[in-house]
């Protein structure tokens, strides 16, 4: 007879020869494939995503660039008056400068929230930890309960 808890496995990588595994295990080991995996990922992940944010602001700064320098030439060869009033001048710098500082409470914002769903991960892991310990403790009153006691 076989006991189906008894696997005998070939040499798979780092799998040991022989193991004894109950579906439990198998779940643990699956597991933790599962996230070695995605930790390994993460970083060339990051990494990619970044170079990505990087190239994608450069081609916006050049093609703005371009325009901007296209523009110029096509009026000056047209002979287009491109002198501005003052007041002109300064309602857009105001409009510069405010644009700029909605930039930095809108990234303000992010950060925190990426901070507070941080926090909500650990608030999460500390909370399952203790339900965990809560569930342990409720099987083990319930199996004392039902266990004969020896005198």
């Amino acid at each position: 007879m076989s006991n189906q808890n008894n696997v005998k496995s070939g040499n798979h990588g780092n799998h040991e020869n022989t193991s004894t595994k109950d579906v439990f295990s198998s779940w643990k080991q699956t597991s933790d494939k599962y996230f070695d995996a995605v930790e390994k990922s993460i970083p060339s992940y990051h990494q990619s995503v970044t170079s990505l944010q990087q190239e994608y602001l450069q081609a916006c700064d050049n093609a703005i660039e371009s325009t901007i320098e296209f523009q110029r030439k096509f009026a000056n060869k047209a002979g287009i008056n491109t002198k501005v009033p003052e007041a002109t001048l300064k309602a857009v710098h105001e409009t510069s400068e405010q644009v700029v500082k909605s930039f930095d409470v809108q990234n303000k914002m992010a950060l925190a929230t990426v901070d507070a769903a941080r926090q909500n991960v650990k608030t999460f892991t500390n909370n399952a930890k203790a339900f965990g310990d809560l569930n342990n403790n409720v099987l083990q009153s319930w199996v004392s309960a039902f266990t004969p006691t020896r005198n």
